[in-house]
């Protein structure tokens, strides 16, 4: 997940936008209201096959979303079978964070190896328990990962 994210307001020029997306290297920011809440999100898609002035005009508002809790299998879904570009993450409503595709071929590269069995586990965080030696998740290391793998 990506935090803070780059967010755009619902009157922001879609030129500023445009400059917003480039400046940040990203394809899509999510625009919120005054309270700061979701209301859309506009990719580099919409600015060019959509007619309008600013981020409401333009943004897609069908936007789908998931809670920090969301287990990477459900977001993994929603970026590849359902070929949604990025997911926004809210909390209690407010937005939290971002996921791209990238964030989570990121989390693929994140490997902890137990030091009582040596049982490597892929994932953000450690394991409560190794699924081989039931060692305590207290025993894993993060494994670093050579260039290129």
């Amino acid at each position: 997940m990506t935090s803070p994210v780059v967010t755009v307001p619902l009157d922001c020029l879609t030129g500023e936008i445009a400059k917003v997306l480039g400046r940040h290297r990203i394809s899509a920011v999510p625009v919120v209201d005054e309270t700061g809440a979701v209301a859309g999100l506009v990719s580099e898609y919409d600015l060019l096959a959509k007619a309008g002035a600013v981020a409401r005009e333009v943004m897609t508002t069908a936007v789908v979303s998931v809670t920090e809790d969301t287990s990477v299998d459900d977001v993994r879904h929603l970026l590849v079978d359902r070929r949604f570009g990025r997911v926004p993450v809210l909390a209690a409503g407010r937005l939290v964070g971002i996921v791209s595709r990238g964030d989570v071929v990121a989390l693929l590269a994140t490997e902890w190896v137990c030091e009582v069995c040596g049982e490597p586990v892929r994932g953000e965080r450690p394991p409560e328990t190794c699924p081989r030696c039931l060692g305590s998740g207290e025993r894993f290391t993060l494994q670093e990962q050579p260039p290129g793998t």
